[in-house]
């Protein structure tokens, strides 16, 4: 993903939720997973509705995305305290998204390893600093960021790997095929029954598939399905299952088919939203994520197939 498609998604986001009334709050998934689950838009502390988490073992506290700003961050910890006071020795990227990695700095600071995979790492690499530099591209106020820094995962990996946190075990696991971003990676933790897909996995909510790898995204979605997992937590909405994967394999292909034959006829982004949301599946949110798809992968010159595989 671009910087100018970052920007663009963001300020549309932004424009949309600020301002509306809510808390986080850490929802209890099993004894030892607790998350983020179904943000309302714009939720102070969590301004991009991110789910996010953490998997307590024996020994340590690991934690899946870190949300959008230092000062999320803080937030976010300080609710991980009022669950657990053991050490927080482990952050997981999901991928690269700014709304899921942009408060890595606070835990790094606290002292634990931040991973991912190996494209996460290069595109915060890449892209994060210059996000940073300018809060106001993002429609976001001038002190959003003040005291964040970029921070990529120090430890990377290509496929697989297997965390022990005392008692429990989670592997995190890259499919070998692009999809939401082509660092997307899934958490899982067999013993509760339960994953983390991260942005591979929208419920409830349009998702954001302008410089995504469609088939790629069908075959994670494939995988996870067949992990058969009875609780899956996705980068955004309500807790899901199995039934949400389906509908997101659905739902891909046919965006896909309808963007591209009313994109044919029609280059007016209003209309074209007009028409894909009558014809799409009703979402509960992300009306306006509608648009950025069809501005930034159908009517774009970088359109359909020529995203930045990070």
């Amino acid at each position: 993903m671009t910087v100018l498609i970052i920007n663009a998604l963001a300020v549309l986001i932004v424009q949309s939720v600020m301002g509306q009334p809510g808390k986080p709050e850490l929802k209890k998934i099993t004894e030892s997973v607790y998350a983020y689950t179904g943000v309302p838009m714009g939720t102070p502390g969590n301004i991009f509705s991110t789910n996010a988490g953490i998997v307590i073992g024996n020994d340590a506290v690991l934690v899946v995305d870190t949300l959008t700003s230092v000062k999320e961050a803080e937030g976010f910890a300080a609710d991980i305290r009022k669950i657990s006071d053991k050490p927080i020795r482990y952050v997981v990227n999901t991928h690269y998204h700014l709304d899921h990695v942009f408060g890595n700095s606070l835990f790094a600071d606290m002292g634990a390893r931040i991973i991912g995979h190996v494209k996460c790492r290069e595109a915060i690499i890449s892209d994060g600093d210059k996000i940073l530099e300018n809060p106001a591209a993002f429609g976001l106020p001038a002190d959003f960021w003040e005291g964040t820094r970029t921070v990529a995962p120090d430890t990377a990996f290509e496929r697989g790997i297997i965390i022990d946190l005392g008692g429990i075990t989670v592997k995190l696991i890259h499919t070998g095929f692009a999809s939401h971003s082509a660092g997307s990676i899934i958490v899982h933790i067999p013993s509760q029954d339960v994953l983390f897909s991260g942005d591979i996995l929208f419920t409830d909510v349009h998702p954001y598939i302008a410089d995504g790898d469609l088939p790629g995204w069908e075959k994670n979605l494939d995988f996870i399905h067949a992990m058969n997992v009875s609780r899956i937590i996705p980068g955004h909405g309500p807790l899901s299952s199995n039934k949400d994967i389906e509908d997101m394999k659905a739902y891909l292909p046919f965006f896909d088919k309808k963007a591209k034959e009313l994109c044919a006829k029609e280059k007016d982004v209003g209309k074209l939203t007009a028409a894909m949301l009558e014809v799409l599946p009703q979402r509960g949110g992300g009306d306006f994520i509608v648009t950025m798809n069809l501005q930034l992968r159908y009517l774009s010159e970088n359109r359909d197939g020529q995203y930045r595989k990070q």
